[in-house]
């Protein structure tokens, strides 16, 4: 019964948030909003609607382990899995905006949740300041979207073209989007109950459970949005919708799931010392591999999936206390980050060196 729940669970999940994100996005279409301001609002809440649901279900439910290791887990998985999936299909885009604003933001939104989860919860208090921190973040994209300088309009033209987005009925796309929310909420309910039970069956934790199944399955709807984003040439959204899912996971699905929690969300140690710092080594990695060059690679692709490899091999391993999680650690600590890190330091110093030269040669 509880692998029927979760395989009916997912499935509503993701046939909720495409009902969701299709409504949405043709309704922002019509409206006029920028492709990359649909893809980092719009399409990215939408998707990120499954994380939404879980983890506020589970706070009202005291399994504050699953509502955290959903979003800190959802985070990594966004970015190490469907952005390196993405670019290992087809090389991947960004624009300026996402290297000048909304990364450097998403890194900061990391910190932020690091520095109030020290005290080992998320209170009522934490969760209306992370909420708040997002509404302006929205108001200030909406404006930006508004007052679009013509430089901005001639980078989308430049790459992606002057393609206008198909208007349709908006009645219809009305009646998706509380269609695919009711959706949700009723299959993100089965989902948790269904990933307790597994947890209590195989005695591994409800936050091993939340960082890697739970955390992979709400994110189904990023990793078909994404996909199918990247194979139709809609670059712009495909990293947009990263991106804006990871702040909206910070600001809105943390923010409300402490707002609505009993008692707040309780933090373990486990998830301070080593998730959340690793979210935060992820969102750092982004701004070099967005800053060189404009385009995530497809060798760069392939490094995002290899240390989600890692990471995943990293939780099994401590969660079944295995002889080789010592070697792992050392491996990843003292040869794999630093290589990364050194590696990341030489590719922008190229880059840097490489602008400064073509701006004296256009001098």
């Amino acid at each position: 019964m509880a692998i029927l729940l979760f395989v009916v669970g997912l499935v509503f999940l993701i046939i909720g948030a495409e009902a969701l994100v299709r409504g949405a996005s043709r309704l922002a279409a019509v409206l006029g909003i920028s492709p990359l301001v649909i893809g980092l609002t719009v399409v990215a809440f939408g998707t990120s609607s499954p994380e939404f649901a879980v983890s506020v279900k589970s706070a009202l439910s005291n399994q504050a382990s699953i509502a955290v290791g959903n979003i800190v887990g959802s985070n990594i998985f966004n970015v190490l899995f469907i952005l390196g999936l993405s670019a290992l299909i087809v090389p991947l885009v960004v624009l300026q905006q996402l290297v000048r604003l909304d990364v450097p933001l998403m890194i900061a939104f990391s910190v932020i949740v690091l520095i109030l989860s020290l005290d080992e919860n998320f209170s009522r208090a934490d969760g209306i300041l992370l909420v708040v921190g997002l509404v302006f973040y929205v108001w200030f994209l909406i404006h930006q979207s508004r007052i679009e300088r013509v430089e901005v309009r001639e980078e989308y033209a430049k790459v992606f073209g002057t393609k206008r987005y198909a208007k349709s009925s908006w009645v219809k796309d009305i009646f998706l989007v509380p269609g695919g929310l009711a959706l949700l909420v009723l299959g993100s309910r089965w989902l948790v109950d269904s990933t307790v039970s597994f947890a209590q069956y195989l005695g591994v934790s409800e936050l091993v459970v939340g960082l890697t199944i739970v955390a992979a399955g709400t994110s189904l709807p990023e990793v078909v949005t994404s996909v199918i984003a990247t194979i139709r040439g809609e670059r712009d959204i495909a990293v947009g919708n990263i991106v804006g899912s990871n702040i909206f996971n910070i600001m809105g699905v943390l923010g409300f799931a402490s707002i609505v929690a009993p008692t707040g969300i309780e933090v373990s140690a486990a998830v301070i010392g080593f998730d959340i710092p690793f979210m935060i080594v992820v969102a750092l990695v982004c701004l070099p591999i967005f800053f060189t060059g404009g385009v995530i690679s497809r060798q760069e692709g392939v490094l995002l999936l290899g240390y989600y490899m890692a990471y995943t091999l990293y939780l099994i391993l401590a969660a079944s206390h295995h002889d080789a999680l010592p070697r792992l650690s050392a491996v990843m600590l003292y040869f794999v980050i630093p290589l990364t890190v050194i590696t990341m330091i030489i590719v922008v110093l190229q880059e840097i060196r490489r602008k400064s030269g073509g701006s004296i040669i256009e001098k």
